[in-house]
């Protein structure tokens, strides 16, 4: 059994390896249309979107490696089923489940490096390549913490506590400083609404102003207020729960609950994130029943087919019950685990099927 372990290790590792680089290349591909678009903007040269798809590869390896696993150990197994290979892995009484148990070591491994891609890797990333977009595009420095998202914009500070989801402001706060860098204007205001032309509209404000008098403070229903923050900016700095580590999302998931806030899109993102890892195994086990299912009726191109409809199932799965899960208040748990359950149910039983032929 050792070295049939070290021979399909060998062959998927390989396999998986070709899908991920075909994959990566292919998302970066696009990264790049879509940033090109904004070449030019400010000081956003070729370089800048050079570095900001290669910053995102990271995270395109953590989305993309249970897809990777599943096409690779799909055409791996299906050239094995080809050649009669597993024929005779099969004849010398080698069951289904001692394959895919031969197997688990091997994803392992890819379940270990999915975690670290996810956790460790993709998302400082991710934040570094959105900084260094929005420093080039419009001369910002922006930063999030746990205290909402904080802007340096000229003399000024802009702290926005949450951003919605149709791009408007909650609970900004602006410090703004003078030629000295003293303390001026100190603005609070509710929410703020984009009016267009970077203007927007600021509702309940409370103002306070420092002088040589002292300082005074009036409140103002309403008041314009021109930045360089526009609403497509804004969705770039904010980073998305589905980029930030497991560990950010369970410590601003608790943040949100103790400022009595709803935290299950968070949640919904951790649990995710925690399932990605099971998933990749599950892909494995998905991919060995498939490679040799009607072997004499379809060929190895009808099985990368499949596994491509296999993964694509998986990611329409996850956002699909991700995003029924924020409408209808489902628990996070179930909404994230469901699209991994219900493959592995699928697995199990075609597995099961076989062996009973």
């Amino acid at each position: 059994m050792r070295t049939l372990r070290r021979y399909l290790a060998s062959e998927i590792t390989v396999a998986t390896a070709l899908v991920m680089t075909a994959l990566l290349m292919l998302l970066a591909f696009f990264d790049l249309v879509h940033e090109v678009n904004d070449l030019g903007v400010g000081g956003y040269k070729l370089k800048d979107v050079v570095l900001h798809v290669l910053l995102s590869l990271p995270n395109h390896v953590y989305e993309a490696f249970p897809i990777a696993v599943l096409i690779g150990t799909l055409f791996a197994m299906a050239q094995l089923a080809a050649s009669s290979e597993y024929v005779v892995i099969r004849s010398s009484g080698v069951s289904l489940i001692r394959l895919n148990l031969s197997l688990a070591r091997l994803g392992l491994v890819f379940a270990i490096a999915t975690f670290v891609f996810g956790e460790f890797v993709g998302p400082p990333a991710e934040q570094l390549a959105y900084r260094l977009r929005s420093h080039a595009i419009a001369g910002i420095i922006a930063q999030e913490f746990r205290s909402g998202l904080w802007v340096k914009e000229g003399r000024n500070f802009v702290n926005v506590a949450r951003v919605t989801a149709d791009g408007q402001l909650s609970n900004v706060r602006v410090y703004e400083f003078d030629a000295d860098f003293h303390l001026s204007i100190i603005r609070l205001a509710g929410n703020g609404r984009y009016l267009g032309n970077r203007t927007w509209k600021l509702t309940d404000v409370v103002e306070t102003s420092f002088d040589a008098k002292g300082a005074q403070v009036r409140k103002i229903p309403e008041l314009e207020w021109v930045s360089v923050l526009e609403p497509r900016l804004l969705s770039t700095l904010v980073v998305q729960p589905d980029q930030m580590s497991a560990w950010s999302l369970y410590s601003y998931s608790r943040f949100l609950k103790e400022n009595q806030q709803k935290p299950l899109r968070y949640e919904i993102a951790l649990w995710t994130k925690l399932m990605y890892p099971v998933a990749v195994l599950v892909m494995m086990m998905l991919a060995v029943p498939f490679a040799v299912f009607q072997k004499r009726q379809g060929g190895v191109g009808a099985k990368i087919f499949t596994g491509i409809m296999l993964g694509l199932a998986f990611i329409v799965m996850n956002r699909l019950f991700g995003t029924v899960a924020v409408l209808y208040d489902w628990p996070a748990a179930l909404s994230a685990t469901l699209p991994t359950l219900t493959l592995l149910t699928l697995a199990v039983g075609m597995m099961w099927w076989q062996e009973r032929r």
